[in-house]
């Protein structure tokens, strides 16, 4: 199989996961190079096009990762630099997918589930769901554009709008843990927004299923069934780290504070409540199905 964007929280997992299940792995990536000549892996860099079809070139399976990350400001240097590391390097995979006489049968291309409206109101499903606007709805469909515009008719393709992604050793878990060792772990904001999340293990298991679930096409929704209020996603946290009470954050200091820190305040602020109806339509079943545990167990370091 080949990886491409490799060197990130979840790129590594999946590394170690597909290694551990006697895949051999192939990367693309300009941070994979290193790693791939010291374990004798095939490897190749985005600019060269010709290198991109020979490592693609008989392989079962292409998960594309890339994408510069989105916790900054969004001023005008960042936001090109998010569009075009998704965008770009999802065309260049299309190029050379489309050179191989031996392509890959699936190719699965991170997307996010950021793509739909703030939803408080109901769950946002592949086939009812509504996208919503601003950067990162943009972003996010023209990431899927390049995927689809890709010439591969021998390669299946989906979009995988994957939601927040938890885990140890990285994730978006790791800010909210501090928060709530400093007691600072109350709701953010209103607290009614919705918090879809994914553990990685299920991140990868879900690729494994749809690589042999041939009959699913087009963009899938992955997030866990159990999506939470961000004040229920607090108290759980609170909960995982043995943290009695925690004081409330309102929007306007949110929006303050992300100044400071260089962030974006729509990453905690805006409702996500992505169903994940295709993976649940088609039987998947989760490793790690409930928010609670899955906090606990990471917080323990056991997941």
């Amino acid at each position: 199989m080949v990886l491409a964007g490799a060197s990130g929280f979840i790129g590594t997992y999946f590394r170690a996961r597909f290694q551990a299940d006697g895949w051999t792995v192939r990367s693309i990536g300009r941070g994979s190079r290193r790693r791939s000549a010291a374990a004798g892996e095939a490897w190749a860099n985005w600019d060269d096009g010709a290198a991109l079809t020979r490592v693609l070139a008989g392989a079962e399976l292409l998960i594309n990762l890339a994408g510069r990350s989105v916790s900054c400001r969004y001023n005008a240097r960042n936001k090109a630099a998010i569009l075009h590391s998704r965008v770009d390097t999802t065309a260049a995979l299309g190029r050379a997918v489309a050179q191989c006489r031996q392509p890959p049968s699936t190719w699965l291309n991170a997307s996010t589930g950021t793509i739909y409206r703030d939803a408080v109101d109901r769950p946002q499903t592949e086939s009812d769901g509504e996208l919503g606007s601003g950067f990162s709805v943009e972003v996010a469909r023209a990431w899927e554009a390049a995927l689809d515009a890709a010439a591969t008719p021998g390669t299946r393709k989906i979009p995988l709008r994957i939601s927040i992604v938890l885990g140890r050793g990285g994730g978006a878990l790791r800010p909210l843990s501090v928060l709530a060792r400093l007691g600072l772990g109350g709701r953010m904001g209103s607290g009614r927004q919705r918090f879809s999340w994914i553990h990685v293990e299920d991140l990868y298991r879900c690729a494994r299923f749809l690589h042999t679930r041939t009959d699913i096409t087009g963009p899938v929704n992955v997030a866990s069934p159990d999506v939470v209020s961000n004040r229920e996603l607090m108290r759980l946290v609170r909960r995982a780290h043995r943290s009695p009470a925690g004081l409330p954050t309102p929007a306007w200091l949110l929006r303050a504070g992300a100044v400071l820190i260089r962030t974006e305040p729509e990453l905690v602020l805006k409702s996500r409540w992505v169903q994940p109806q295709k993976l649940l339509d088609a039987g998947f079943v989760y490793s790690q199905p409930e928010l609670g545990r899955a906090l606990q167990q990471i917080a323990r370091g056991r997941a």
